[in-house]
């Protein structure tokens, strides 16, 4: 899952980051609505985590303007005031939930959790495809109930298929939504980390090609292999 990050205070920007990748989420960090917009009109979000205090265009003036727009992605807001008068203000603009500075960082992370679940109705507490079985919330991966192991990349890469398990991701998707703007790597980068979860995948005795290759085009999962 993809969270964007709008806050205009760096070192809480970088713990905010590093504590949301250490839970398996990909992150993307700006310091201004402007950037936040340009971001969200070229990223898929799963969830905005927005300080009300920014330079030229506030938090919630950011989240009206997503919303008049059309954009439901869920919005949990930060700000350093405290005061019943600030979160209706929020909440009215959109927000769909609102935490107090200095933030507790297990109840951010569980804030965030509750938002994702409600956040659409397309994402399911638990994703299926055959002996497959994978839990977006806890971030556990089993086949035929044996664990398996990915790094935080490799577990949002099987997510994404399940999500959409006929559907053939292409690299250009693939890298859009789970890596950092910042960082895009190349299509090969996508290769190593297909084959590295190919390989883990033999360890607990799944089909060799239960992630398909559809040559020139990108990757899905095997349509033959659910029934394995």
């Amino acid at each position: 899952m993809k969270i964007l990050i709008v806050e205009d205070d760096s070192s809480l920007s970088e713990a905010l980051a590093a504590a949301l990748s250490d839970q398996l989420y990909v992150v993307d960090v700006v310091a201004n609505a402007e950037d936040a917009w340009l971001q969200s009109k070229t990223f898929n979000y799963d969830l905005i985590l927005l300080d009300v205090m920014l330079p030229m265009l506030d938090g919630i003036s950011f989240s009206k303007q997503l919303r008049t727009h059309g954009n439901a992605t869920p919005i949990l807001m930060l700000t350093a005031r405290d005061g019943i008068t600030n979160k209706v203000a929020g909440l009215d603009a959109g927000a769909d939930d609102y935490l107090i500075k200095p933030v507790d960082l297990a109840e951010l992370l569980a804030r965030i959790r509750a938002l994702l679940r409600r956040g659409s109705v397309n994402l399911l507490p638990i994703l299926e495809w055959g002996k497959l079985r994978l839990n977006p919330i806890t971030h556990e991966l089993t086949y035929n109930n044996f664990p398996v192991n990915l790094t935080a990349k490799e577990f949002s890469l099987v997510e994404l298929f399940m999500r959409q398990p006929l559907r053939v991701f292409t690299h250009r998707f693939i890298l859009e939504n789970l890596w950092q703007s910042e960082e895009p790597p190349g299509e090969n980068t996508i290769k190593v980390h297909i084959k590295s979860i190919r390989d883990k995948f033999k360890k607990v005795l799944a089909p060799s090609d239960l992630i398909e290759t559809i040559y020139g085009v990108g990757y899905r999962l095997n349509p033959l292999a659910e029934k394995n």
